[in-house]
């Protein structure tokens, strides 16, 4: 059987992909109570908002939001695994079901990909998703003593490989570090996902997403697109690319400078526009199709998708905006020396 990485690439020669939408924000839309979280589990903390946990005491919803992403037309299917790692579940008392989490998402994503690929032949992946964390390699948490950190490297890997590996014997396809507000913490992320393939026996191809903080183009450790691209190439990743930040609108020209680079493929999710006063997300299906349908229009990306505030109705838009509309072509950059600090820089031949 064709790998993973090989039919996702022979397929984004043909048309533009599709991936999932926000899973978040259409839980929320399910207004559970506690007792959906915490299940027959027996935890000691209040479980309301752990959506991670939710693979394990309430997998219907899971599979119903990845079956309604795959019926509007996604290609990709990503696990409800954004915070499953022993970190950010330290906050609900959960650290016990990491493993446990990741593997039944994963395998949750499995089934739902195996059935609508019988359905009508398409192939379906599963992108296992790896979040941030609330901690940050780069920088420090307390004004008054710049140098400190609350956790390092070698540790948040370890934190990150715990993860990966349940994904992977889950059945992810793909590990995708998504989110990316410190380019460390990511690197980390890289790290394990290599020692992950050592431990499970095979390739776990690697998608990458930066999120910005500002409309300068930097992530919160301040890495501009390009600086960020050439801090994480060495990975060789299958995508890379950006989501969450802002609208569609506001991620227009730095989908265009990650686009021209990158010899690999784009992929760029992001919010449903902005939020409002109220935290929710007012933006059409229609009006972010059109938007993000430019990029296509002009060669600009690979994959399409929706982050906050998206929902299968998002997808199912994205699907007839770009419907016929050719990929783009990965292009064939030169070989430089390019280097990264904050800024970019290449050394001249």
């Amino acid at each position: 059987m064709t790998s993973a990485r090989e039919a996702l690439q022979a397929a984004a020669k043909e048309r533009i992909l599709l991936t999932d939408g926000g899973w978040g924000t259409q839980i929320q839309l399910r207004k559970l109570a506690e007792g959906d979280y915490a299940g027959n589990l027996g935890l000691s903390h209040d479980q309301k908002g752990n959506n991670d946990i939710l693979a394990l005491t309430r997998p219907d919803i899971v599979t119903a939001i990845g079956e309604a992403y795959l019926a509007a037309g996604s290609d990709i299917v990503s696990t409800n695994t954004f915070s499953a790692n022993r970190i950010s579940q330290a906050d609900y008392g959960a650290e016990a079901l990491v493993a446990d989490i990741n593997i039944e998402s994963a395998r949750l994503g499995r089934e739902t990909a195996v059935k609508y690929e019988a359905i009508d032949g398409r192939r379906r992946f599963v992108a296992g998703a790896v979040g941030p964390t609330n901690k940050t390699l780069s920088l420090s948490p307390d004004v008054n003593n710049p140098g400190y950190r609350e956790i390092d490297f070698d540790e948040l890997k370890h934190v990150y490989l715990d993860q990966v590996v349940a994904l992977a014997e889950g059945g992810a396809d793909f590990i995708l570090i998504e989110t990316i507000f410190d380019t460390l913490n990511a690197k980390a992320g890289i790290a394990a996902t290599l020692e992950a393939e050592a431990k499970v026996g095979r390739e776990l191809p690697l998608m990458i997403s930066m999120t910005l903080t500002d409309l300068s183009g930097r992530n919160l450790s301040g890495h501009t697109v390009e600086a960020f691209w050439y801090a994480v190439r060495h990975a060789k990743p299958l995508t890379i690319g950006l989501n969450c930040s802002f609208g569609a609108s506001q991620l227009r020209p730095h989908v265009k400078v990650l686009s021209d680079l990158a010899d690999a493929l784009v992929m760029v999710y992001p919010n449903a526009g902005l939020p409002n006063e109220l935290g929710e997300y007012d933006e059409l299906p229609d009006t972010t199709a059109g938007l993000v349908g430019e990029w296509a229009e002009n060669g600009q990306v690979n994959i399409l998708g929706g982050c906050c505030g998206s929902t299968p109705a998002h997808i199912a838009a994205m699907a007839k905006a770009i419907a016929g509309l050719v990929p783009r072509p990965v292009p064939d950059v030169p070989v430089r020396t390019r280097l990264a600090g904050l800024e970019p820089f290449t050394m001249a031949a």
